[in-house]
């Protein structure tokens, strides 16, 4: 077992392959555990868990609150806009204070520097609930995810299929270098990956028998794919660039049509989905679709993330 007790869960380029799937093995066996009647692991017992939101969330905040509460801690409810950071007072102040009532704040923001800042002054460890950089919550609910269904990681083939600048992809490109998994990413030239994490994925993957490919193709992209993988089109905070992005993307769409090209495909997406844009009915509400169970394990991958950071 690797201690990581402390440390702050920023991106996962800061964890190596094994601390990465260790995390996995511990949602999953959380999940085990809460079907076989074990609802409450008071692993964390009288500990104070803030949950620190500048952007709306469904699974996100409900996930890591019932997570915190079914670990035996206590978790708080921060609005951003409600604290005084809506009034002007610092982050750096803001965290100092924080780290001084709370054992580990969970933090969903518009910037990750500002998320380092807040890293940077607080005691507690900080953990990223989706920055517009990264969302490595999200990335160990999907390797459960995908972990659960084949049983493996390492030579599974992820197409995802959309906007490359999503910060969903950013994490997940990061995780496959590190896991040796073979990513395709199909995507429309102007909306390519980070570049600076692109080439970071790249490199980090030669070393693990990974593979992390950007065309412009989907259908190449899904061809021999184990997943296909898709997101909104348009992020929290990109609402003026919208009409551009839908126009750009349109052929991008995740539809039957598509994934008849990857017959043995398994569909994924974080959600929420905005039906008729990305992804079809007929493909997210379809037999090969586990995207209910994606949602799910964020619940449990939560758990994991909470018991092996917060001190």
């Amino acid at each position: 077992m690797y201690d990581l007790k402390g440390r702050d869960f920023l991106c996962l380029k800061d964890f190596s392959g094994e601390e990465i799937l260790q995390l996995v093995k511990m949602g999953l066996e959380f999940k085990r555990r809460y079907y076989s009647g074990e609802r409450k692991l008071p692993v964390l017992e009288g500990r104070s868990i803030g949950l620190l939101f500048q952007k709306p969330s469904t699974r996100t905040r409900i996930s890591f609150d019932v997570a915190a509460y079914q670990l035996g801690a206590h978790p708080v409810y921060l609005s951003w806009k409600e604290l005084q950071l809506g009034r002007g007072e610092t982050i750096a102040d803001t965290a100092r204070v924080l780290s001084r009532y709370l054992d580990g704040i969970v933090a969903r923001v518009y910037s990750h520097k500002d998320l380092e800042e807040l890293a940077s002054y607080s005691d507690a460890p900080v953990i990223n609930a989706l920055s517009d950089l990264s969302h490595p919550a999200q990335i160990m609910a999907d390797l459960m995810t995908i972990y659960e269904k084949l049983g493996r990681l390492k030579g599974v083939k992820i197409a995802f299929i959309g906007d490359g600048t999503d910060n969903v992809l950013n994490s997940l490109m990061v995780a496959a270098s590190k896991l040796g998994i073979t990513m395709s990413i199909a995507s429309p030239r102007e909306f390519h990956p980070n570049r600076e994490l692109l080439e970071y994925s790249v490199s980090t993957a030669e070393g693990t028998g990974g593979v992390i490919d950007v065309i412009e193709d989907p259908v190449d992209a899904v061809r021999g794919a184990d997943i296909v993988y898709t997101d909104v089109w348009v992020s929290m905070g990109q609402e003026d660039e919208a009409e551009r992005k839908k126009s750009v993307l349109k052929n991008y769409q995740v539809n039957s049509s598509l994934i008849a090209h990857a017959p043995r495909a398994l569909f994924m997406h974080c959600l929420p989905a905005h039906r008729g844009e990305e992804v079809t009915d007929d493909v997210i509400d379809g037999l090969r679709s586990i995207v209910w169970d994606q949602a799910e394990n964020r619940l449990h991958a939560q758990k994991a993330i909470l018991s092996v950071f917060i001190k």
